[in-house]
């Protein structure tokens, strides 16, 4: 049992009931209201940790961080819930019914391997718009998903009914994002403690880099790896330095037709420009409390394009809104706003808490603005669009292509739980629709329209608002429930578009209301693409080109013959907000949710009801990795001779790392799959097939926008095995190098592992045998994600650039490697050994943030330090009664 008695706790009571909490005022004292509002967050937390020394050191080194707003001290974080997608619980899963099969083989009681926090997974990211901009195209895309994913989705059922405290929602309910916002935030939540009800903030993590949206309502939150995610399952708490917060002063309101999506652009690049990279992000100030729910949610979704862990918005008057809106209980409402202004967890606009660096951002000053064509964080005003895209290669005004304009819109996409879940962007949308279709306009026969919003909700409200019949007769009908484009799903490329980028050599434009638009992510054939708000993707797929002025240069005509301009269509802002009036109705989150829960194609999947999950040998979606065992044993000291395996530039993302899209016919993953029988017409989408470590690992750095700087420059996917010179798929390569038992490293540039936070892109460096990654600078989630893989990530001496250090075949890094002796941020001495004689010597840093992280790389990954906790569990819960049993440590 837990001693509170050093945590000062008092009682609140109100309509809801009576709840014990902890006493914030009381355990900060006046530095309370000098806190950043994530930092009062973090200290509850901590004062309900179970050891006594953990919650007076973590007290006091955030009382002491206010000194200088930086610190080195370490605190632990236990959320209070797990949020997954299929895709990367996908792996988890595979990784969890691989453990028990170990724990049992090892003499343990699989039963007993199961999540100590609650684990909710949506079923969003595999869905496709194979079908889009006809009647049926939900329905053929919902059947199709169903059809492809069947074996993967029994799987999911399998860990509904076998494990516990997991949860499953069926395709169909929405974008894991706006479920949680929707139906599962509590921003407060009800614990039973010692017979008493207690109240305590909701916190949780997510396996995907968006999850600090849920910080729009005030819950704190943010992405994880889906290896970190593993520990915070099995009781692992999240370990990390003191944040540095970055506060973004708001002030003034949005004017006149400027919406979420143009603050959110606006957001990213300053942020970007200030050099954010991992700190915590929190808005304060007068300008905050004019923006709506739905608009905070837009502008947290974007932190990790913003360099950001968390974009959070402090609770107040529109969290209680939102709550209304979304048919929460009135007792729920109560609680909310009781706890928030007992606690000082209430924003006061007035308040200017202690930042580490503060900036400011004028919301009146913004205008529409897009993002692109490569970078999420490259903020265009529309009239520059046309000389960014001729830059990146698209050339506006060159000779058409088959009748198709150079500077195509290839898909117009309303995609994304970015800007879906503000109901009023929906509405923009349709208001602009609505005027276009009046007007007579139509969409240009090239562009590929969709609409994939993330709640089943919003065809309820958008129908009720009378929007959805304007959006649907310009084949924005809606598509699907689920990330689609704006993850690479975005099915193929009308045939004449296709057949001009093949053999004309077309490069179209992507348009998408997303959040990424790397080259290649939106689809593998489009290297351009724009991020947009909702109605102005509408008015790009009414131009049917990307390189115009938006604003000013007519769209097309009117039944006259006229030319339209945006400005005829652009709705006013009280046309938007009696349209959302309309369309609100508070019930709606529950039906549409409870339908979608109830699917029948979900219903009647067969799945096994048995603790260990019966692999298939011949499956081709579901494999035992060979990664899930209790791990390596000591490694002695000394040095690692690695050989570089690939040597790569700047801005290697994981959509580069981790393959992603559709699965290419001509693909060595393709091949292993046609060799067991699969169509080859057919062989579906990487993020369905994350459970299969064979097709992942023959996936691996295959983005053709990827190219290995060792000798001469190396095509995707493919590099040199140094002893013999022959070059070879990096997969194929790495299996040699580990036959002959020689380690190898990674070498990248800067922000190695920006993007999704896909964990194949650690698991795939561990498969290949990388005993570290050396690189310039690292994203934070991929960076925990390679420490969660027992992969050290290193940053690289000072000026050693990978591409401009000329590496050849032959040549070989000396790391001084003595894991028993590693600390955080541990110098290494690095030498390099030319194949000509040369030596360089110089120092890389060990990019571990915690004594936490360095036994993780010492265990060889969290993997094995789970099993080995649940190996001692269950042999404590086997012996006899009288007996006194051992805990095991973290």
């Amino acid at each position: 049992m837990q001693d509170w008695q050093e945590t000062p706790v008092s009682t609140l009571e109100g309509v809801f009931g009576r709840r014990r909490i902890v006493d914030l005022p009381a355990a900060a004292g006046p530095a309370l209201a000098r806190m950043p509002w994530v930092h009062r967050v973090l200290l509850e937390n901590l004062l309900r940790q179970p050891e006594a020394e953990v919650r007076a050191a973590g007290r006091q080194a955030l009382l002491d961080w206010l000194q200088t707003g930086r610190s080195e001290a370490e605190i632990p974080f236990a959320p209070l819930r797990i949020l997954m997608h299929d895709t990367t619980c996908g792996p988890a899963l595979t990784d969890i019914a691989a453990m028990r099969d170990a724990l049992a083989e090892a003499g343990g009681d699989p039963a007993l391997l199961n999540p100590s926090v609650p684990v909710a997974t949506s079923t969003d990211h595999s869905l496709a718009v194979d079908v889009a901009g006809v009647p049926g195209a939900l329905a053929a895309n919902m059947a199709r998903e169903m059809d492809r994913n069947a074996e993967r989705y029994r799987f999911m059922k399998w860990a509904a009914q076998a494990v516990e405290g997991f949860r499953v929602f069926p395709p169909g309910t929405g974008i894991m994002h706006t479920i949680n916002l929707e139906r599962l935030a509590t921003v407060v939540a009800s614990e039973t403690r010692d017979g008493e009800a207690w109240a305590v903030p909701d916190t949780l993590v997510g396996t995907d880099s968006h999850t600090p949206m849920v910080n729009g309502i005030g819950v704190l939150g943010w992405g994880v790896g889906g290896i970190e995610a593993e520990g915070v399952m099995f009781g692992v708490p999240v370990s990390l330095r003191v944040p540095e917060v970055i506060g973004v002063r708001l002030d003034g309101a949005l004017a006149e037709g400027t919406f979420a999506t143009d603050l959110a652009l606006a957001v990213t690049q300053l942020l970007r420009q200030a050099g954010v990279a991992g700190e915590f992000v929190e808005f304060f100030g007068p300008g905050v409390g004019g923006l709506t729910a739905g608009q905070r949610a837009v502008v947290a979704n974007m932190a990790p394009e913003y360099g950001a862990t968390t974009g959070m918005f402090p609770i107040d008057g529109q969290t209680l809104a939102y709550l209304r809106e979304t048919g929460r209980p009135a007792e729920q409402v109560a609680l909310v706003e009781a706890y928030a202004r007992a606690q000082g967890l209430w924003h006061d606009p007035a308040a200017t808490p202690r930042y580490t660096t503060v900036l400011t951002l004028d919301l009146a000053a913004l205008r529409p603005s897009v993002a692109g064509p490569r970078r999420p964080q490259d903020r265009l005003d529309p009239a520059e669009v046309a000389g960014a895209l001729a830059r990146a290669g698209t050339q506006p005004g060159a000779a058409p292509v088959g009748g198709i304009p150079a500077d195509a819109v290839a898909i117009a996409a309303i995609t994304s739980c970015t800007n879906t879940s503000d109901f009023s962007l929906l509405v923009a949308a349709g208001l602009v629709a609505r005027q276009a279709r009046a007007l007579g306009l139509a969409v240009p026969p090239w562009v590929k329209t969709s609409l994939t919003p993330g709640s089943p909700s919003a065809e309820r409200r958008l129908r009720r608002a009378g929007l959805l019949d304007d959006l649907e007769a310009l084949g924005f009908g809606v598509a699907g429930y689920g990330c689609a484009t704006c993850i690479g799903n975005s099915g193929p490329l009308l045939p004449a578009v296709a057949a001009a980028v093949e053999q004309g050599g077309l490069k179209p434009v992507a348009v998408l209301s997303g959040n990424r638009n790397f080259p290649g992510r939106v689809h593998a054939q489009l290297e351009a693409g724009l991020l947009a708000s909702p109605p102005l993707v509408v008015a790009y797929a009414l131009a049917g080109r990307a390189g115009l002025d938006i604003t000013r240069d007519p769209l097309g005509q009117d039944a006259d013959g006229r030319p339209v301009a945006l400005a005829q269509l652009w709705p006013r802002r009280q046309e938007i907000e009696a349209a959302v009036a309309a369309g609100l109705d508070p019930a709606d989150i529950a039906a549409a949710g409870a339908a979608a829960d109830a699917s029948p194609g979900w219903a009647a999947l067969a799945a096994p009801a048995t603790p260990r999950f019966p692999w298939d040998p011949a499956s081709t979606y579901l494999r035992r990795p060979p990664f899930v065992t209790f791990g390596p044993g000591r490694a002695p000291a000394g040095l690692l001779r690695a050989h570089p395996l690939l040597v790569l530039g700047d801005d290697i993302t994981t959509d580069h790392i981790s393959p992603a899209g559709a699965i290419g016919g001509r693909s060595d993953a393709a091949s292993w799959l046609v060799a067991r029988g699969e169509d080859p017409r057919d062989l579906n989408v990487y993020a369905a097939r994350r459970g299969n470590w064979e097709v992942m690992l023959r996936g691996l750095f295959t983005n053709r926008a990827v190219t290995s700087f060792l000798g001469a420059p190396l095509t995707a996917g493919r590099t040199v095995f140094a002893p013999d010179g022959a070059v070879l798929p990096v997969w194929q390569a790495a299996a040699r190098y580990a036959g002959l038992g020689l380690p190898v490293v990674i070498l990248a540039g800067e922000r190695y592992g920006t993007g999704s936070s896909r964990d194949w892109a650690a698991k795939g460096a561990q498969l290949l045998g990388a005993r570290a990654v050396l690189a310039c600078s690292f994203e934070r989630i991929h960076r925990a994600n390679l420490v969660g893989m027992g992969v050290l990530p290193l940053k690289l001496p000072a000026g050693w650039r990978p591409e401009a250090m000329r590496l050849q075949p032959g040549d070989t890094l000396e790391i001084g490697w003595d894991l028993e002796g590693l600390a955080p941020r541990a110098a290494l001495p690095v030498t390099l050994r030319r194949g000509d004689g040369r030596v360089e010597q110089a120092t890389a840093t060990a990019l571990l943030e915690t004594t936490r992280e360095v036994r993780l790389v010492q265990a060889g990954g969290m993997i094995p330090l789970i099993l080995r906790q649940a190996l001692a569990r269950s042999a404590a819960a086997a012996e006899p009664a009288s007996q006194p049993r051992a805990e095991p440590t973290a």
